[in-house]
């Protein structure tokens, strides 16, 4: 009766301190409080049987990343940014700290990467382009995959059907599909064990 049972929903399970505190509150918790939070929802969690366990991470090099790194067995990091040059800056940080304690980085996901314009489907790269191409070659690991920045997704989302079941033949799905088949991939190249991935945006 002490473990924490994750919502499940379209076969995926999943746990946040967002469904343990009310919609309206802030979590105001210094790093120690925040890191022993993480390594709560990880080991007192009543997990099934899982393939993969990804954990959604903030932005940064702080407490909580450098908890994942020490006190989970952790197959490699993916990193996920924008083509800007600000959260390319951000992404680098990230790499590097990753780096500096021995995780994997697998490869990078450049996120809002293009709009499609709904009326002539040209593709405008509003907050730049290639960004995320440069960031993997400067740091010789893998592009994983571009996504859109799709108002679809965002509708998606919140009328609680992710795009991967309400359109699963859209470009944005098929993306989504391309990414975890590189990820997966690249699990498998490294002869890494499958126990968990970090998401760092």
């Amino acid at each position: 009766g002490k473990l924490l049972s994750p919502l499940v929903l379209h076969g995926i399970e999943a746990m946040s301190l967002g469904f343990l505190v009310d919609k309206d509150d802030a979590m105001v918790w210094r790093g120690p409080m925040a890191s022993r939070a993480l390594s709560q929802l990880i080991y007192e969690t009543r997990w099934g049987d899982l393939d993969y366990l990804i954990v959604d991470m903030p932005p940064g090099t702080g407490d909580i990343q450098l908890t994942m790194a020490s006190d989970v067995p952790v197959s490699g990091a993916v990193i996920v940014t924008t083509p800007q040059n600000l959260a390319l800056h951000d992404a680098q940080k990230g790499i590097s700290m990753f780096k500096k304690v021995n995780v994997a980085v697998l490869g990078v996901i450049e996120n809002m990467s293009y709009h499609v314009c709904t009326q002539c489907s040209h593709q405008d790269h509003l907050f730049g382009q290639a960004g995320g191409e440069q960031l993997a070659q400067y740091n010789h690991v893998d592009l994983l995959g571009h996504l859109p920045l799709d108002g679809d997704i965002g509708r998606h989302i919140d009328s609680g059907t992710p795009t991967m079941v309400c359109a699963p033949q859209s470009d944005a799905a098929l993306a989504y599909l391309a990414i975890a088949q590189n990820v997966a991939i690249k699990l498998n190249e490294s002869d890494l064990s499958i126990e968990s991935m970090v998401f760092s945006q």
